[in-house]
């Protein structure tokens, strides 16, 4: 299974790795399996939308596996609403899944965060 890769990148790289897929598709390849990425545009940017307890609450639930947002925010020792806010925006940003019983898990073998100090300068 592929990992999550989240980090800071600029448009034209961005913008570069997606002609380049769109090439490939146009050319009838198959495409490789690829990480999912969930990149943002500074480093703010991705503070903002990933705080210390938000991927604190990642962690826990890569860490226990499938659990319920209950028992998370017990593990946790944090408000259930608390944590559950977190849960529907890593849910929102596909860091996370829900199973059909309502738990939730990371689908990913690993999760990174990337910073690339020349763009945490331009930040």
């Amino acid at each position: 299974m592929a990992k999550a890769i989240i980090g800071i990148t600029d448009w034209d790289k961005t913008s570069a790795s997606l002609i380049g897929l769109g090439q490939r598709l146009d050319a009838g390849k198959r495409l490789p399996d690829a990480d999912y990425r969930l990149s943002f545009p500074t480093s703010t940017a991705l503070l903002e939308s990933l705080p210390p307890k938000r991927l604190e609450t990642l962690r826990a639930i890569r860490q226990h596996g499938a659990l319920s947002v209950y028992a998370l925010a017990k593990q946790l020792e944090r408000n259930y609403s608390n944590v559950h806010g977190d849960v529907q925006k890593l849910l929102e940003m596909g860091l996370v899944e829900k199973e059909e019983n309502g738990r939730v898990f990371v689908p990913w073998t690993d999760v990174v965060v990337r910073m690339d100090s020349s763009l945490l300068a331009a930040a």
